[in-house]
């Protein structure tokens, strides 16, 4: 491979293609050898049923899960090439030797001095380990066309192989480690909302409250997590009508006394996202506004009661409706009622095949791990106008399931009467 270093060159075109950046040392990765040997294990598995050469990995979701390696695109491509030997991260020669340090396996740099060079580097990958590509999986739930049609160029005599929903599959179980960091991102996520609450009073801003609750969370990660990234932690603060919808950003407006408010923090964990969510009202809410409080309540408490092993996602879903349908609230229901955590963010999603939805009949295993967050929404100009929402996180455990969120929810805590 040629690593000509660039003060060697008298042109762009003597520039090297691709590099092997290995600068500085290996950093302590978020997850022990074994548990990513574990996971590529099982990608290795798929790879054997499906008679696969190579996977090429492209998704946000993909590249963390299996080499913890997290890329900023900015534009340009990434992936995680793995073999029945090792794997192999690609990345852009912006990011220097970073991506090596903070990944499992092997990494390879292209420069941006001749086009394609990213398509070179996955064929230099597979030629470098003396394999001949006829199969080749790669992530269809999150491959553009035109990417996949360049992968397609630059093997031209291999078939591509769709193992999103495989790979999607074999992430909705935890392991240990895995349960562990998404315990810790509960419990930022509580100390984010304590923060919060402390920061509400009249006359203050959401997006003041939101940095309020942000701040208090990244250094509970840092401390936390001393050796790992420190990024995308934020919340979604909401009053009045900005809480009508669950992913409303946090706006200037000023908070009034009578506000229903909507409190959702999200610390980001290295790449593990967790959430809390909790109606709350600046002063005592009018007697509408505090029956759909409690409705929901009712809701959100009869769903954590039916998560269990064994439960099916779609029973839970139409058993919950039963409860809006008897006060005439079904058609203010905005989403479904919860669902898996792990490998997830809010800008490369989590794993579709584990929600609670009707279209849904994922059966519910030890293992797995989901939310539970009913959220109805009143249009403004009607009684009780707001949206109202809680949200927790439940493990799914061999003999039944922890609720491993412990913010208080409903009327009786979140009134705030200062």
């Amino acid at each position: 491979m040629n690593t000509t270093p660039a003060t060697e060159a008298t042109d762009v075109s003597e520039l090297a293609r691709l590099k092997v950046l290995h600068n500085g040392e290996k950093e302590q990765l978020t997850f022990s050898d074994e548990e990513f040997e574990r996971r590529l294990a099982g990608l290795r598995a798929i790879m054997a049923d499906k008679q696969l050469d190579a996977v090429i990995l492209t998704s946000y979701h993909g590249i963390k899960y299996y080499s913890d390696f997290l890329f900023t695109t900015f534009g340009r491509s990434y992936a995680l090439v793995v073999t029945a030997e090792d794997s192999v991260t690609v990345t852009a020669n912006i990011d220097a030797g970073m991506p090596w340090r903070t990944s499992y396996g092997e990494n390879v740099v292209y420069t941006d001095w001749r086009r394609d060079n990213y398509y070179f580097a996955l064929q230099e990958v597979l030629r470098q380990r003396g394999v001949t590509a006829r199969r080749i999986g790669v992530e269809d739930d999150a491959l553009p066309l035109l990417n996949r049609q360049r992968i397609q160029d630059a093997f031209p005599d291999a078939e591509l192989v769709d193992i999103s929903l495989d790979a999607m599959r074999q992430r909705m179980f935890k392991s240990a480690e895995e349960i562990a960091v998404i315990t810790h991102g509960a419990r930022i996520a509580d100390l984010g909302g304590e923060a919060i609450r402390e920061a509400i009073r009249e006359g203050v801003t959401e997006y003041e409250v939101a940095l309020a609750g942000t701040e208090a969370m990244v250094h509970e990660i840092a401390r936390t997590f001393p050796l790992r990234e420190v990024r995308d932690t934020w919340v979604w603060f909401q009053s009045g009508l900005n809480t009508d919808g669950a992913h409303n950003w946090a706006t200037t407006r000023k908070l009034r006394r009578g506000d229903i408010l909507s409190l959702n923090c999200f610390p980001m964990t290295s790449g593990y996202y967790t959430a809390l969510e909790r109606t709350l009202f600046l002063g005592e809410p009018d007697a509408r506004s505090r029956e759909l409080w409690e409705i929901n309540v009712q809701v959100h408490e009869r769903g954590l009661e039916l998560i269990k092993p064994g439960a099916v996602c779609k029973d839970i879903a139409a058993e919950l409706n039963e409860i809006y349908i008897a006060h005439g609230l079904l058609a203010n229901r905005t989403f479904g009622y919860g669902h898996s955590f792990g490998v997830l963010s809010h800008y490369y999603g989590r794993e579709a095949g584990l929600e609670l939805r009707e279209d849904i009949d994922t059966v519910l295993e030890p293992g797995m791990v989901v939310s539970m967050e009913p959220m109805i929404t009143v249009p403004e100009g009607q009684p009780g106008a707001g949206g109202y929402r809680e949200h927790d996180i439940v493990v799914i455990g061999e003999n039944g399931t922890e609720d491993i969120t412990r913010f208080p929810y409903g009327p009786e805590h979140n009134i705030i009467t200062a």
